[in-house]
């Protein structure tokens, strides 16, 4: 037969042989090989390599992964971890203090002195508030970052520069950058997720845990407590698990062939490697959410046997077990929807932060006692803060509600390469704003990614015509203060 004669398909019985063996099926070959360490990585067909295989880090990392504990709609950091003693018995009196909140700019206000009384704790001599009676006894692991600013007093935006750098939607989140920096060490779970409080996700909702303008392979991926932890993930009743393989098999073959036809590598890559995670994580991700093998000891740590602190310590406890699992960046959510459903306290300041210091302060302390007698806490950093802070007047002529602060806030760190038992930067007497070493989120997350292995000014992803960073286009130095 002359060699150019074509079958039915259009195609010759050479390119046909071709493509039946060196086509998707050298694909599942080269998996197999690369297991056994055969090949040094798990490609996906010509040239495609694996958006979530392990990737080196820039350098030696402290940490391995981040569990990031974000309390939604801004807790008053005068409250909790700054303390203010010269606003004790200043309770009404009003004074000249600039402030930028919900309701716009102010010259001045009415003093909401601090509501619960501070005392010292640890080596370190920290004070902080009795809202953390629990989370005070691990402040000789903690670093206090007090300083920190932020670019909007509005909850969406400010939430998607905490989450993503920017205050307009679009960017990846910070977990998405680390997993693409870095890979997933488990391939049978995601590389990033996210756990939301049980009333609603925070406003801006998947904007926070999108991967932007990357591949969808890098976008968070929302765990539930109850029920199936992933939404759709089951298969359909009566398709057996061949029939399942099979069919996954002939979409990523046709997803092959049109991405192939366009030179789209990255889709490609990331659609064959999303179709086999979700297909992985239908046994996986329902072992990792199983708490039925924690002793009752580990169970009291976290909470998860009292009725206020249950469902946050059921999601810490999660997140320590995505973590030992190689999860590389756990979100845990507290509060969402609106209004007194979060930290939003704009109207009655005690009975806000009493709920919901009540609901997580047990079960955050309880997360880092139980990460460091397993020796993970050298490992896993540990974040915890909001979008903003609150101002020290009130917001309105009665009660004890406080506006929004984005001047200046504090947020903390711990383990994975943070020095414990300090403080850093301070806001002025009545914590209005930042005065001595003003942070910005910027350097949060530089920090964050520098105790991952990765250095923050040199992690790109190209888009738009311009390499794309976490920390935007000029220099971002992390803190270098408080990495031990």
């Amino acid at each position: 037969m002359n060699k150019t004669t074509r079958n039915f398909c259009g195609r010759t019985r050479r390119e046909f042989i071709w493509q039946s063996g060196a086509g998707f099926g050298a694909a599942a070959l080269s998996a197999m090989l690369s297991k056994d360490s055969f090949l040094k990585a798990a490609d996906v067909p010509d040239g495609h390599v694996n958006p979530l295989a392990p990737k080196p880090p820039h350098f030696a990392p402290k940490a391995k992964s981040v569990i990031f504990l974000f309390m939604y709609g801004g807790p008053s950091h005068i409250d909790t971890f700054d303390y203010k003693p010269k606003m004790v018995g200043m309770d009404g009196k009003t004074i000249e203090v600039e402030t930028f909140g919900r309701g716009g700019r102010k010259n001045g206000g009415r003093i909401v002195e601090p509501r619960w009384e501070f005392s010292q704790y640890g080596q370190c001599g920290k004070h902080v508030s009795t809202l953390f009676p629990n989370m005070a006894k691990h402040v000789d692991d903690i670093a206090f970052l007090h300083s920190m600013t932020a670019d909007s007093p509005i909850h969406g935006s400010a939430m998607l520069m905490m989450n993503s750098g920017k205050i307009l939607s679009g960017s990846p989140a910070l977990g998405s950058w680390a997993t693409y920096g870095l890979g997933s060490v488990n391939e049978n779970l995601p590389g990033y997720v996210v756990m939301l409080d049980p009333k609603a996700g925070p406003i801006s909702g998947a904007k926070n845990w999108s991967s932007g303008f990357m591949p969808a392979t890098y976008a968070g991926t929302v765990f539930r407590t109850e029920g199936a932890p992933i939404l759709n993930l089951d298969r359909p009743a009566g398709m057996t698990q061949d029939v399942q393989r099979a069919l996954i098999d002939s979409i990523q073959s046709a997803n092959k062939r049109h991405f192939s036809d366009r030179g789209d590598n990255d889709d490609l890559a990331s659609r064959i490697a999303s179709y086999e995670l979700a297909y992985k994580m239908q046994a996986a991700a329902p072992e990792a959410v199983d708490l039925s093998d924690e002793d009752e000891r580990t169970l009291s740590m976290y909470g998860v046997d009292r009725d206020e602190t249950n469902d946050f310590g059921t999601r810490c406890l999660i997140a320590r077990r995505l973590v030992d699992r190689g999860v590389r960046f756990v979100q845990l959510y507290s509060g969402g929807a609106h209004n007194d459903d979060n930290w939003d306290a704009h109207g009655d300041l005690e009975l806000n932060h009493n709920r919901h210091a009540g609901r997580t302060d047990l079960p955050i302390a309880g997360l880092l006692a139980d990460l460091k007698q397993r020796g993970m806490l050298d490992e896993t950093l540990v974040v915890w803060g909001g979008e903003f802070g609150r101002q020290p007047t009130a917001e309105y002529a009665e009660g004890s509600g406080r506006d929004h602060n984005s001047f200046g806030f504090t947020m903390w760190m711990a383990g994975g390469g943070i020095k414990g038992g300090m403080s850093f930067g301070t806001t002025d007497e009545l914590g209005s704003a930042a005065v001595e070493n003003p942070l910005h989120v910027k350097n949060l997350h530089a920090t964050i990614l520098h105790l991952l292995g990765l250095d923050p000014n040199h992690l790109s992803y190209f888009y738009g015509g311009l390499d794309q960073k976490l920390v935007g286009v000029e220099h971002v130095d992390p803190i270098r203060e408080i990495i031990a």
